[in-house]
């Protein structure tokens, strides 16, 4: 509500009043009015009672010590009938949105920069957790399919030529190289990996040196049959033997069953022979409880095959 303001007099001189502008006057009634909305939405709804509505206003600035003259108070009520002084917002448009963008510049600005954050955080954290594993995995698999994989390829194959002594171990050398070469071609690193190993493989057994033997243990055979299902009439006959290295240890050998021709890597297996070298180291072992002639064969380095001292017809059991 306006108030009555008193200029500061020169010293000397005795201060003067200084009267409202009629217009202020007349917004200050309309003020009044709205704070009264009970009297108002009561007395203007009857014109009738206009006079005392005015009488009771009069009474409300004289009790402030305001002296309001009756044409600003009736002034006043009319201004409040015909909503003036009264604020209307501006139909939407592009002008209103741009100026009240400007005015609120500073939260827009705010939520701006929240907005940059986040959205800098989204593509940071996809760079970190999704872009950057992937781009680092893409290099890492070029890297192995270019130059780590051609290299030890190249490398394990020169090992193998220069350990094999038979010309089917050279074969064999030259023939996984080129089967991982062709995978690295069509950038199948897997295909690429197993040849890869299968070649390293191949420089470990060509590497081995061993004896096939055959060690009589209490309670254990020296030697097995068989009697094979597509012919029950048949027997085949298996002695014992145990991979030694030089060192008077097992040797681990991958063999391969020809019962259900699974390969895995063992120290003992059974040889297959003929009835007439089975039935020899039996007696052997029921002579005097030790096999004189217990070497079945020798490994010697460079070659694949074990060379055998007694005769053998090539197949092999891993469990008796």
């Amino acid at each position: 509500m306006a108030d009555v303001t008193t200029a500061a007099a020169p010293m000397g001189v005795a201060p003067t009043t200084q009267k409202l502008d009629d217009l202020m006057l007349a917004m200050d009634v309309v003020d009044t009015l709205r704070h009264e909305e009970r009297l108002v939405s009561r007395e203007l709804n009857e014109v009738a009672r206009e006079s005392e509505l005015v009488e009771r206003l009069r009474s409300i600035y004289a009790s402030q010590g305001l002296d309001v003259p009756d044409h600003i108070i009736h002034e006043g009520v009319k201004a409040l009938k015909e909503s003036r002084f009264l604020y209307t917002p501006p139909p939407k448009s592009f002008g209103r949105t741009m100026a009240y963008a400007w005015v609120n510049r500073s939260r827009w600005g705010k939520m701006a920069v929240a907005a940059f954050v986040l959205i800098g955080g989204v593509f940071l954290g996809r760079e970190l957790l999704v872009a950057g594993p992937e781009r680092r995995a893409a290099e890492a698999q070029r890297i192995e399919l270019t130059q780590t994989l051609p290299r030890d390829i190249n490398t394990t194959l020169k090992e193998a030529l220069t350990e094999a002594q038979a010309p089917t171990a050279r074969a064999r050398a030259e023939q996984l190289a080129a089967d991982a070469r062709a995978a690295l071609a069509r950038k199948d690193a897997v295909g690429a990996k197993k040849s890869a190993g299968d070649l390293q493989t191949l420089v470990a057994q060509l590497r081995q040196v061993y004896e096939l033997r055959i060690i009589a243990r209490p309670g254990q055979p020296v030697g097995v049959f068989r009697i094979p299902d597509r012919n029950r009439g048949a027997r085949n006959h298996y002695v014992i033997v145990d991979a030694i290295g030089a060192d008077g240890k097992p040797v681990s050998v991958p063999v391969t069953s020809e019962e259900n021709n699974q390969t895995k890597p063992v120290s003992r297996w059974g040889v297959r022979v003929s009835e007439a070298t089975w039935q020899g180291v039996g007696r052997d072992r029921n002579d005097d409880g030790i096999i004189q002639n217990n070497k079945v064969g020798e490994k010697r380095r460079g070659q694949l095959d074990v060379t055998y001292a007694m005769p053998v017809t090539g197949g092999a059991i891993l469990e008796w």
